[in-house]
């Protein structure tokens, strides 16, 4: 079974298009618009604000849908989604096509399921020489990127409904990562990267108090890397910079 995992992941790479030969020195926003098939994602995305989070520092694994992948939603689907009224679903359609880290193919084909950044589950199961996430498949593998890797599918990955108890779960946890965000970025834009820092190491720490209900395991995990890699530099700008990204990640998670 290991050998016949290995063979589909080698197979899978075969897939990598020509278009994308330099795409590791750009970040995972700019090679999806460079490719030139992601035009609808691309749109999609800026209609949901989620293009600074996905130009950050990462690492990301994207699963991208091609236009033609959008095209064969029931007439309408896309249209609906991008009204500014259905950003909240817009927002869960678009984070159920990322994880957080990298996961190239041959780490992909070993697993049964995966966690998208809105925490709702992803199956992964191989079918003959092709990886299927859900009923979609992986048509090219393997894409790096300066921030990530990007696999891109043939299909939309339609999120399973999240019941509204647990959807209100993690209010308390990005309402204080927010104040953290508006009280810290201005010291920033000013200069005073210090007490950027400073603000944001409060909060850290306030957020891994709070009780799992308002910030999950997996941010958890995050905030403490955070908090350990600043404490080991003495770099005030590259500390506030710390902080912000595992933030950022967490919002987009808990959209």
């Amino acid at each position: 079974m290991k050998i016949n995992k290995m063979i589909t992941a080698a197979a899978l790479s075969l897939f990598i298009n020509a278009s994308f030969a330099s795409a590791k020195e750009k970040d995972i926003i700019d090679t999806a618009v460079g490719a030139g098939n992601f035009k609808t994602l691309a749109a999609a995305l800026k209609s949901a604000g989620l293009v600074d989070a996905l130009k950050g520092a990462g690492p990301f694994t994207v699963f991208a849908p091609t236009d033609q992948a959008f095209a064969k939603l029931p007439h309408g689907t896309i249209e609906n989604l991008l009204k500014p009224g259905n950003k909240r679903q817009l927002i869960d359609v678009l984070t159920y096509h990322v994880v957080s880290g990298k996961v190239p193919s041959k780490v992909a084909v070993t697993l049964d399921k995966a966690t998208a950044l809105n925490k709702k589950t992803i199956n992964l199961t191989v079918k003959g020489k092709s990886l299927f996430l859900n009923e979609s498949k992986v048509s090219k593998a393997d894409i790096e990127c300066s921030n990530g890797i990007i696999h891109v599918i043939d299909a939309v990955l339609l999120p399973p409904k999240r019941s509204p108890k647990k959807a209100m779960k993690t209010g308390a946890g990005r309402d204080l990562i927010g104040l953290a965000i508006m009280k810290g970025a201005p010291l920033y834009n000013h200069g005073n990267h210090h007490a950027c820092a400073a603000v944001y190491e409060v909060a850290a720490h306030a957020l891994m108090a709070m009780p799992e209900s308002a910030v999950s395991t997996q941010d958890r995990r995050m905030l403490k890397h955070a908090i350990i890699s600043a404490s080991k530099s003495q770099c005030m700008t590259s500390n506030a910079w710390t902080y912000r990204s595992a933030f950022d990640r967490i919002m987009v998670a808990t959209k």
